[in-house]
């Protein structure tokens, strides 16, 4: 409660001042507002705790059907081989090299198609990642989709024919498909949190990476980092270190 005083001047001679003291009493938002609000609010935490737990679903699922199926056809592939008495060394060194190479390799690809691509001719799908989602997923996703499709290729052309060829065009899916679930994990799930990652968080390492993805987001440096797993590297390379270490107390701080 506050008061204030109101002056009446007149044009009489005596100039007679009439003070008034009025009391201000601010009212208090009606009840219908506050419950109207609350109701609000918890609506929508509802909402994204669905959201996140239909993403979750889906993640785990695919991961789970990935999964499954690569380590039953990498075993399949060579066990079959291995039954005919001599073990065919070379192919699955070339294998397994190429599965590393290729999954290293996809990281300067995503770099690049980020950059060239995303940025660029295809934003009008990427733009939908760079905006408050709407929904559990957003139609950025797509592009996982789409690079899932050289690596099913790969991997049954691989699966079904032998040699050292298809060994090689074997390795090629199996790291694409380890790049691919390694990024859904840390982008999807650790930097914009689209479902609990776990111990992954705990990663210092990993920690840098979201922080560089997050000044990609903030398009600080024009975009830079394109790359995610590389990012923090992109980032001191435009002489953004002090920023990146900002970020990195940022992140620390918000979860203690």
């Amino acid at each position: 409660m506050s008061f204030f005083t109101v002056c009446l001047l007149t044009d009489h001679p005596k100039h007679i001042k009439t003070e008034l003291n009025i009391v201000n009493n601010p009212q208090p938002p009606p009840l219908s507002l506050s419950l109207s609000l609350s109701l609000s609010l918890s609506l929508k935490l509802a909402r994204k705790r669905s959201q996140r737990f239909t993403y979750l679903a889906a993640a785990l699922i695919s991961s789970f059907a990935v999964t499954s199926m690569s380590v039953f056809a990498v075993y399949y592939r060579f066990s079959c081989q291995l039954h005919g008495g001599d073990v065919p060394c070379s192919e699955m060194l070339a294998t397994f090299s190429l599965s590393l190479g290729s999954a290293v390799a996809m990281e300067f690809w995503a770099r690049w198609a980020h950059r060239a691509l995303w940025h660029a001719s295809l934003w009008n799908m990427h733009q939908s990642h760079h905006r408050p989602r709407e929904g559990a997923f957003e139609l950025n996703d797509v592009f996982a989709i789409i690079n899932a499709v050289p690596a099913i290729a790969l991997l049954s052309y691989g699966f079904f024919h032998q040699g050292l060829i298809p060994g090689l065009c074997f390795g090629a899916g199996l790291g694409i498909t380890v790049f691919g679930m390694a990024y859904m994990f840390v982008h999807d799930g650790l930097v914009h949190k689209r479902f609990p990652v776990g111990p992954i968080a705990n990663v210092p390492y990993f920690t840098r990476v979201a922080a560089a993805h997050q000044l990609h987001h903030s398009d600080k440096f024009k975009g830079v980092p394109y790359g995610l797993f590389l990012g923090p590297k992109e980032v001191e390379e435009v002489g953004g270190l002090e920023e990146l270490e900002k970020e990195i107390s940022r992140i620390r701080r918000s979860r203690s």
